[in-house]
């Protein structure tokens, strides 16, 4: 083994301002965003360093790793890319410096009051965005948005409040509404910790909270491949991480447009997209990915899968997914065809990646309310445009209910009174009034028969043909019967 180590001593590097501020060492923003600035610089159409900071100021393991290699690492993404598998490594430049507050504020409060400083990024989780009572007086916030207000406060206070050295956010966190949820919760804490009207004026008019949605399944560190890597690799790397190849980054909102002017990365041939809203994005991508995912779960483990490419490697499952999202799925979206197959095809292709291993029963984790909110919305709409049931994505529902069904031997982790109700209302003699027992529960909260007449008689329909015949034989069978649509 002649692995070299891994610093800017044994590495030459190109620096450029620090033009971003980052709260998160993390695999996640890594392997994507740090990933995506640093090729952004390489092709010349960004001049961006990034500082990270920890976001609750802590000093971590990865924290001191990064520091240790002076923010260098290699991404190693492998996946399917025009139908065929791939890989490739990228040895990422572009962290300039990596610290915790709590033991430097004198250097965070350099950079938030620099005027390079442009952008500020996030991936605090799902609970980092959150509203609680905080004392805007010291520097001890412990929410992230009690320390966003801290920060743009002393910037507001250093620069006197000019218009042009408001910050530019693009959340991370996995929620929706992330990047204007944290703005409400900043002038909630503003309001409340009496820090002025021009204070809040200024981050209204003057600051960018943009919405956005991420999307590259990342697998973080390679344990199990690490030795290996190291050698093809030529160092020793310990902040290697791998991920997918596939990525998109769908960034909207009030001020979008400046923040693809001033960060332009679409423009460095990454799969980043602007628009005014993310709504209509996420809806797609839920609809298209999820509930794909979701549909095909309960088919899948009662053919005997375990992962996602297991299941994809059947051919009657990947049969029935793809004709489903053409047929039932795409036409219900309001987007160019062309255009709209084209993200369906980038995203029915990370199906087929043989390098990640994505277990199904992970994905099965609370089906139910996953089914409501990714997959009935296509088969309401599908009835509402057509006058016609969508047999694909009722058939789904018939498999997720046979899944959590008594004798299927699936262990189902989901709502407990939800699974007892299930239980309690099966009748393998009356597959129809166990239907209706269940999606006329408090299980869901939409009507299924009011808006899709003839729901439960043809669920009922499925549920039998599935428990009668098994799996196997009654996906054969619906393929065949709705092979000419």
């Amino acid at each position: 083994m002649n692995q070299r180590p891994l610093n800017r001593e044994t590495v030459a590097t190109t620096t450029h301002p620090v033009k971003i501020l980052q709260f998160g060492e993390g695999n996640f923003l890594r392997a994507f965003v740090d990933w995506m600035i640093d090729i952004a610089n390489e092709k010349g159409v960004t001049d961006s360093d990034i500082a990270i900071v920890t976001p609750r100021f802590r000093i971590t393991p990865a924290l001191e790793t990064l520091q240790k290699q002076d923010g260098l690492y290699h991404v190693y993404l492998e996946g399917v890319k025009d139908g065929k598998p791939g890989k490739e490594s990228r040895l990422v430049t572009s962290i300039a410096d990596a610290f915790s507050p709590s033991a430097d504020m004198e250097r965070y409060e350099s950079y938030i009051t620099s005027p390079d400083l442009r952008f500020v990024i996030s991936n605090t989780t799902e609970a980092g965005i959150r509203y609680e009572p905080e004392d805007m007086s010291g520097d001890n916030q412990a929410t992230f948005p009690g320390k966003v207000t801290k920060m743009l406060h002393k910037r507001f206070t250093r620069f006197n409040g000019a218009d042009d050295k408001g910050l530019i956010f693009l959340c991370c966190e996995l929620i929706e509404d992330n990047g204007s949820t944290l703005r409400d919760f900043v002038l909630r804490h503003a309001a409340e910790g009496g820090l002025g009207n021009d204070f809040i004026d200024w981050v209204k008019n003057s600051c960018i909270f943009c919405d956005t949605l991420v999307d590259r399944i990342v697998s973080g560190f390679p344990h199990d491949t690490i030795d290996e890597l190291k050698e093809e690799l030529g160092y020793d790397d310990n902040l290697i991480v791998k991920g997918e190849l596939y990525h998109i980054w769908a960034i909207g909102g009030d001020g979008y447009l400046k923040a693809q002017r001033e960060l332009p990365l679409d423009k460095a041939g990454l799969n980043v997209e602007f628009m005014p809203s993310i709504k209509k994005f996420r809806d797609k991508k839920v609809r298209i990915l999820n509930g794909s995912h979701t549909g095909m779960v309960p088919i899948a483990l009662q053919l005997g899968c375990e992962t996602v490419m297991d299941a994809f490697d059947n051919r009657d499952v990947n049969e029935f997914i793809n004709t489903m999202v053409e047929r039932e799925v795409l036409s219900m979206i309001d987007e160019e065809r062309e255009k709209l197959e084209r993200f369906s095809a980038g995203i029915l292709e990370r199906f087929y990646n043989p390098y990640i291993k994505h277990q199904l029963k992970s994905i099965a984790l609370n089906s139910l309310s996953k089914w409501e909110a990714r997959n009935y919305p296509t088969a309401k709409d599908y009835y509402s445009r057509n006058g016609k049931r969508a047999d694909f994505e009722l058939f789904t529902f018939a498999a997720l209910l046979s899944l959590y069904g008594p004798g299927s031997e699936f262990n189902a982790q989901d709502t407990q009174e939800h699974l007892e109700l299930i239980n309690q209302v099966w009748n393998d003699n009356d597959y129809r009034s166990t239907v209706a027992a269940i999606v006329n529960s408090n299980i869901f909260t939409e009507n299924f028969e009011e808006h899709i007449p003839g729901f439960i008689d043809d669920t009922a329909r499925y549920l039998s043909e599935i428990r009668r015949n098994g799996m196997s034989v009654a996906l054969k069978q619906f393929i065949e019967s709705h092979k000419n649509g």
